[in-house]
């Protein structure tokens, strides 16, 4: 069985800083590329960043120059910090990770029960 589990959000304002983190756990033989996600009110689930396990990495238009995805290999952690963080930047966030079991040779995704993230005066 793995586990994602999210931490770190909260209520910011504008401008503010948050910076999230997610560990995955259990019989994982390796991590290859994690994500963050995020789901507005109303919309569809939209991709933030992305990190390989080289670490590489990739965000949106929107949160370039904001936001920052990076990854602890050792601690099977990825994180995300935000900084000047807009009510635009609302949404809950989760993420997600493309991971190899211990006895097996697949890939599969898994994904964290997310954290809201909320940015308002």
């Amino acid at each position: 069985q793995v586990q994602l589990v999210e931490s770190g959000g909260g209520l910011v304002q504008p401008g503010g800083s948050l910076r999230l983190s997610c560990a995955a756990s259990g019989s994982i033989q390796r991590i290859y590329t994690m994500n963050w996600y995020r789901q507005a009110p109303g919309k569809q689930r939209e991709l933030v960043a992305t990190i390989t396990n080289g670490g590489s990495t990739n965000s949106a238009d929107s949160v370039r120059g904001r936001f920052t995805i990076s990854r602890d290999n050792a601690r099977n952690t990825v994180y995300l910090q935000m900084n000047s963080l807009k009510p635009e930047d609302t949404a809950v966030y989760y993420c997600n990770a493309n991971l190899q079991l211990y006895g097996s040779i697949l890939r599969s995704n898994y994904w964290g029960q997310g954290t809201q993230v909320t940015v308002s005066s």
